[in-house]
């Protein structure tokens, strides 16, 4: 990986706000394609989380938000509900804004990234919320 400024700034980033989940997507992408991984980390972290406009769990929440939407993308939900709580969103806040986006994106969507958001939860101990 390189070193620049975007990068150390991207990897910073990254890591205070995804942890471990974070660089394991990134050093998951060594063998097939590392300038993917680098471009993520430059560009998505060392740029658009690091802009100033919103906090990081403002930027959580319009992920979860996005993810839920789209579908499908239940393997990066899974790493971002975890950045939620890193970055202080509580397990109810994170179930608001999933049952929100499904008003949106229909129910299947809204329960496939709610049973994802239950998996990180156990996994984390925060279960049973109610």
């Amino acid at each position: 990986m390189p070193d620049n400024d975007r990068f150390t700034r991207g990897l910073a980033r990254l890591s205070a706000i995804d942890g471990e989940g974070g660089h394991k997507v990134i050093d998951s992408l060594a063998d097939i394609a590392p300038d993917f991984g680098r471009y993520i980390v430059e560009f998505g972290f060392g740029d658009v989380y690091s802009r100033p406009g919103l906090a990081p769990r403002d930027r959580q929440l319009v992920t979860i938000g996005s993810l839920t939407s789209m579908g499908g993308c239940e393997p990066q939900l899974e790493v971002h509900v975890n950045a939620a709580l890193n970055v202080g969103l509580t397990p109810a806040e994170i179930v608001e804004a999933i049952m929100h986006a499904a008003v949106y994106s229909g129910f299947p969507r809204g329960l496939n990234a709610m049973f994802t958001a239950k998996k990180v939860f156990a996994e984390r101990g925060l279960l049973p919320l109610v």
